[in-house]
């Protein structure tokens, strides 16, 4: 089925990126332009049903903080993620990472209906990634951000769940959490967060500037407003004045925080064994990804001095099976690359391979601040030392 769908997504994807010319590409954008101004009404409309008190919010009686952003995609959000959680954590903070777990594989339902029989409270009950202590699941079923999270934050919970209040509520009954981090929150508004961090993109603020499903926006950028600090992700050095600017038409009081996804090093996919980035320096490279913005992960490899002769990208989100990673390691053999570089998000979901015939390494990024770290210090304190809670309405 898969090798069906991947290409019908791939069309879709490239109509929305107006890649795509020909008579099916016109009329599917006219169709996906009526649907856009229709889910316009519906973004609107439940907006202000919870403005409006109509649909509640529900209270956990935790400090609740979302992660998220007005686009789908591509922003850069699980190392923001990452680094909340540990300074959070170094801040006295008992975290636990709430995430619907994207494209995982659910649980089969005989081994639910086994757990209900053998006194699970419920049929469906939360997936614990990791309890703080330990990986419990593997990245099909934990979803492969959830995964990457809970495998480099060891003491961080780690909960997937569709229902974000029902995670919520196992998150503080089975691991006593009392700060929640709701990744990808923004428009999750059952759950009611004390803070709104937004993360944009340096090189596409907006996306396609398009709503879903016409554009790559799941909110008009005026809803910015609801943002308390707006990270602006990617950035290289250069100001981000008109960038500012626009944000400012938006949202006036909330704290702009500039921060860049920093290279690590290199890290082996079965060994672990790391390298520095200098060892990129002159070696002729493959690269595979199945990511958002590929093109971000493959600047990120060239700018030390790699040069990519062979690539290969798939759709977002991609699980590769065996076959297709044997095919790429094959290819890049013949092309006379040194070793093939894929993305950590990526890593996790490779299969184990029957054979290496080149080394296979994945990238490690990390977040690092160029400007605003006293407005991430002071987000961080309000959160770990909070002053006592003002009921107050929220306004959208």
């Amino acid at each position: 089925m898969k090798e069906y769908l991947e290409p019908l997504e791939q069309f879709a994807i490239d109509v929305i990126m107006d890649r795509r010319k020909g008579k099916r590409a016109t009329v599917l954008r006219m169709v996906l332009s009526v649907l856009s101004r229709l889910y316009a009404v519906i973004v609107s409309a439940r907006l202000s049903l919870y403005r409006n008190r109509i649909l509640r919010e529900r209270n956990l009686g935790c400090l609740v903080v979302s992660i998220g952003n007005l686009t789908v995609g591509g922003t850069g959000k699980t190392p923001v993620v990452e680094k909340f959680a540990r300074a959070l954590q170094d801040g006295g903070r008992k975290v636990a990472i709430l995430s619907r777990g994207y494209k995982s594989v659910k649980i089969p339902l005989w081994k639910r209906l086994w757990g209900k029989l053998r006194g699970k409270n419920q049929i469906n009950p939360p997936r614990v990634v990791s309890d703080g202590k330990s990986l419990l699941l593997d990245s099909k079923t934990a979803g492969d951000e959830p995964y990457m999270l809970a495998a480099n934050l060891r003491d961080v919970v780690v909960v997937v769940d569709k229902d974000r209040v029902k995670g919520g509520r196992h998150a503080i009954e089975k691991f006593d959490a009392d700060t929640l981090l709701l990744d990808d929150g923004l428009q999750y508004l059952k759950l009611r967060h004390r803070l709104d961090i937004v993360l944009i993109d340096r090189y596409h603020p907006f996306g396609t500037e398009k709503l879903l499903p016409r554009g790559t926006l799941r909110e008009p950028p005026k809803n910015l407003k609801r943002a308390s600090y707006i990270f602006i992700t990617k950035c290289n050095g250069d100001p981000n004045t008109k960038l500012i600017t626009r944000i400012r038409k938006y949202n006036l009081t909330a704290e702009i925080i500039e921060c860049e996804h920093r290279p690590q090093y290199l890290q082996h996919i079965e060994t672990r064994e790391t390298l520095p980035l200098s060892h990129l320096k002159g070696k002729k490279i493959a690269a595979i990804s199945g990511i958002a913005v590929p093109e971000s992960f493959e600047y990120g490899v060239e700018k030390f001095g790699a040069k990519i002769i062979h690539r290969k990208r798939f759709t977002d989100h991609h699980r590769y099976n065996e076959q297709e990673i044997l095919s790429f390691i094959n290819e890049s053999v013949a092309a006379g690359v040194d070793m093939i570089v894929t993305t950590e998000k990526d890593s996790v979901r490779f299969p184990r391979l029957p054979r290496m015939d080149i080394e296979i390494y994945f990238l490690r990024v990390e977040i690092g601040i160029l400007s605003g770290e006293e407005s991430f210090a002071e987000c961080v304190n309000r959160i770990c030392q909070p002053r006592p809670i003002v009921p107050a309405r929220r306004f959208f």
